[in-house]
């Protein structure tokens, strides 16, 4: 089996830092969302991957190489513009060959992996599975109804009505049965090749298409408070590893991962927390949930539930919660409580 990962869109509602980074590669608990992704895909015994990307691919590439360093092969392919899901399986048939594949969506968060779900796809091999989650409002997703079976009866995307509760979370095994079905399909009302018109058309042409009900922490992390979301749940699971030094008027509490090279002076850090490679942490308290990227100076600082990407500088904060913080920023001494600050910007005694 391949996967597909989807790394090409805009991630408007992620700005000023999609601005600079594509949104797969905010970090979370210390790695982009991106690897979290590759993760899960080599936990279900799949090496063989794909990435869709857009206008950022230089990014992507530089960040994730060719694979070898997680011990998978990646392949690149370009699309032009956003034209949808499966327009992203259209493009991609060279790659996919006749293979069964796994198409995941690159921004989303799944803490519990995929890999139970992998083994039934692969026990049972129906023409397509989809994995499904019960949400407060489907309004926003494509809504899948079901029956007592797991076989998916009727698919919508984002229907003003839904008549279920049952939201697809961009995760999706197929059988080469898809290519037919996206071959017969049209571009929706917002000029689209909807993945979800596939499956319908799959369901009507009488295949089998299953669903699989996902339990776990999902997110898809397109906002800044999914993001931190996601980072305290991922967060969570880490166990404490201490690389970096400690002096002996600093205490760490609960489970802290310190990194090579990483510095703590004078300073309390309460897990669970990431202190990122070569990183300094002066006269500071980091609290719970808090991630600091690589190479960041974080002084005279309270800190907590906030991610702090590589390079950036904090000093004299006496609070600062709830907050993402850009590669390479500079805050100084704001009295603000809760702070979003892009790439490279720089924030002074702000009342």
């Amino acid at each position: 089996m391949k996967a597909l990962v989807l790394s090409g869109g805009m991630g408007t509602r992620l700005r000023p830092f999609t601005y600079s980074t594509p949104k797969q590669l905010i970090p979370v608990a210390g790695k982009a969302v991106l690897e979290h992704v590759i993760d899960n895909i080599l936990a279900a015994g799949i090496t063989d991957i794909g990435v869709i990307v857009g206008d950022r691919s230089e990014k992507i590439r530089e960040a994730m190489g060719d694979g070898s360093r997680f011990g998978a092969r990646i392949t690149y392919i370009h699309q032009a513009q956003p034209l949808g899901l499966a327009h992203c399986v259209l493009i991609a048939r060279e790659f996919l060959g006749a293979d069964d594949f796994l198409m995941y969506l690159g921004d989303n968060v799944l803490s519990e992996g995929i890999t139970e779900i992998a083994r039934t796809f692969t026990a049972q091999r129906p023409d397509a599975q989809i994995v499904v989650q019960k949400v407060a409002d489907p309004r926003a997703f494509g809504v899948a109804e079901i029956d007592d079976s797991g076989t998916v009866t009727r698919l919508a995307e984002k229907p003003a009505v839904p008549r279920s509760e049952l939201a697809l979370i961009g995760v999706y095994f197929f059988t080469p049965a898809i290519h037919r079905a996206v071959d017969s399909i049209r571009p929706s009302a917002r000029g689209e090749l909807e993945i979800t018109d596939a499956i319908q058309w799959l369901v009507e042409d009488g295949a089998r298409v299953k669903a699989s009900e996902y339990f776990g922490f999902w997110a898809d992390t397109g906002s800044v408070d999914a993001v931190l979301a996601s980072n305290r749940r991922l967060l969570d699971e880490v166990r404490p590893q201490r690389r970096g030094e400690v002096d002996d008027a600093s205490v760490l509490t609960g489970p802290v991962v310190l990194s090579p090279g990483a510095r703590v002076v004078r300073s309390r850090i309460d897990g669970p927390a990431y202190i990122g490679p070569g990183s300094v942490v002066e006269d500071s308290h980091v609290g719970r949930y808090t991630a600091i990227g690589a190479g960041c100076a974080v002084r005279r600082t309270l800190i907590e539930d906030s991610i702090v990407q590589d390079g950036s500088s904090l000093s004299d904060l006496r609070r600062l919660s709830g907050s993402l913080i850009g590669r390479t920023a500079s805050v100084t001494a704001t009295r603000r409580h809760r702070l979003i600050v892009g790439d490279d910007s720089r924030v002074e005694v702000a009342s």
